[in-house]
């Protein structure tokens, strides 16, 4: 061994100098900094922590049907035709099928390129260029050429394989901004019908109130009629009917333009689509928040920003890779000759080892502060995305925060609001009672029946208000939730994984 050692000097130099300069073009490992991650949810019920499973899903698994946690038929229909109807989340997969083909054509650079040619070359000789003067006789020929060719680049110092990284990392990006597409949309259908159900519950309330405003009217008319009623009266009773009429056709216009942005959603032309009408029923599904830490797992957007730093990451090691040699390695082998028929006889082979111009290593060593430049723009994308990622943290969790924090208020504000809502329907019963034995003027029974009407829309508004701050909870924590075991309490369970039809995002954080 000693030998071997003593009789390549130069080679051992060589390799020792090679191994150096790629450990100073490999950057350190990467390792994407969460910064400060809070323990709990500051207005995450205290109560529930014994009725839920963190999970952790893959990435490259669904979600859940979070939606049916709702137990809402025509919603399950609506969410079950998304995903192959809708023209943004198909744009989206495009996307994805155009980062996926990227990361392969990437890829290809790791392997040797193999080339094959076949053709004639005709070729006319100035008579200058053979010592003949320029009026010399000129000489024409022709050559065929059929060869075969080997390109390769031996990745010494990790240029390729940044590349490849960066191109993985992403497709990556893209998978995960393809799932929060879909996310948001799912969330965006459940708020819509949501919208068209309160708004529905909002019509029936005009309705009823419609009915009984016309009665109101009918007999005061009666009573006018009789000399029991001034005209006045008359008129003010009429002016609440028609007022009640106005605002139930602005609720049924409201409810038009929601039906519209719906279909579009569903994938369909607002005149292909119709929903009939269902009042909202109050939703009691109580979503726990989990852990802070759980959202690194769960939220697609966070997944697609540290697969952006990743990507900037690798492609620092790129830049610095410039600074060092690169060897591409080449070679040619075939046949020429000047006749087709004598082609592929032996002696017409011919071969070439190394590239036709140049050198096979190269280094720079002057480019006017190019590759510097490359280098700190690469390091500057890289800060970016940094900043990008923990901002996304950052509103990560503050969108959890607010929508833990109206569902907390809001159940005891619907409360409060039930004990105003029959209050005010004993209110106007009363006062409906009390004009008719004559005790009460009409002014009072009418002061009363706008009350009851802006106490149970309030109800109504709030009803609706807290269905759509559960699909956006369920959305901020980044999906995955089942509906309850029938026979239990309406709480949300963590979906078990399944399989993905569909494409999905690769792992979030790398170690």
């Amino acid at each position: 061994m000693h030998s071997v050692f003593t009789r390549s000097p130069a080679r051992l130099t060589v390799a020792a100098l090679t191994l150096a300069l790629a450990g100073c073009a490999s950057p350190s490992a990467y390792a994407p900094d969460t910064g400060m991650i809070p323990p709990h949810y500051k207005h995450a019920p205290a109560d529930t922590d014994g009725a839920w499973k963190p999970a952790t899903p893959a990435d490259d698994v669904l979600r859940g049907a979070w939606w049916t946690l709702f137990d809402d038929s025509v919603l399950n229909a609506l969410q079950a035709n998304l995903q192959d109807v809708n023209p943004t989340l198909q744009a989206a997969y495009a996307r994805l099928q155009q980062s996926r083909a990227q990361q392969r054509e990437a890829r290809a650079s790791l392997f040797p390129q193999i080339g094959v040619g076949f053709g004639p070359t005709r070729q006319r000789q100035s008579p200058a260029s053979s010592g003949d003067g320029d009026r010399g006789a000129a000489a024409h020929s022709t050559l065929w050429r059929a060869e075969g060719s080997v390109a390769y680049e031996a990745d010494l110092f990790g240029r390729v394989a940044s590349t490849v990284s960066a191109a993985s990392a992403d497709m990556d990006r893209t998978s995960a901004l393809y799932r929060l597409t879909l996310l948001t949309l799912q969330a965006d259908l459940a708020n819509a019908y949501f919208l068209i159900r309160e708004l529905d519950a909002e019509q029936h309330i005009y309705q009823r109130t419609l009915e009984l405003r016309e009665r109101s009217y009918q007999l005061t008319r009666v009573r006018f009629e009789g000399g029991d009623a001034a005209e006045r009266d008359l008129e003010r009773a009429r002016q609440e009917w028609e007022s009640a009429r106005a605002d139930a056709l602005g609720a049924e216009r409201q409810r038009a333009n929601a039906e519209h942005a719906l279909a579009i959603l569903a994938g369909k032309a607002p005149a292909e689509f119709n929903l009939p009408p269902q009042p909202l029923t109050r939703i009691t599904v109580a979503v726990p928040a989990g852990l802070p830490s759980a959202l690194l797992e769960r939220r697609p957007d966070i997944a697609a920003a540290e697969r952006a730093m990743a990507a900037a990451y690798a492609r620092i090691g790129a830049a610095q890779a410039a600074f060092f040699p690169r060897l591409e390695l080449t070679g040619e082998a075939g046949f020429e000759s000047t006749e087709l028929s004598q082609l592929f006889n032996w002696s017409s082979r011919t071969f070439l080892l190394g590239p036709f111009l140049g050198t096979a290593l190269n280094l720079p060593i002057f480019d006017g502060g190019k590759r510097q430049a490359n280098a700190d723009r690469a390091q500057a994308i890289f800060e970016e995305e940094v900043a990008r990622y923990r901002e996304t943290l950052l509103n990560a969790f503050r969108e959890v925060e607010d929508n833990l924090a109206t569902l907390r208020l809001l159940a005891p504000q619907q409360a409060a609001q039930d004990n105003a809502r029959k209050a005010a329907e004993r209110s106007a019963e009363l006062s409906r009672l009390q004009y008719q034995t004559g005790t009460h003027t009409q002014l009072d029974v009418i002061d009363a029946d706008r009350t009851l009407l802006q106490q149970q829309l309030a109800t109504a508004r709030l009803d609706g208000e807290r269905a759509r701050a559960t699909v956006q909870l369920i959305r901020a924590l980044g999906g995955g939730w089942d509906a309850p075991v029938p026979g239990a309490a309406a709480t949300a369970r963590v979906s078990a994984p399944q399989a993905s039809t569909a494409p999905a995002p690769t792992l979030l954080l790398r170690p």
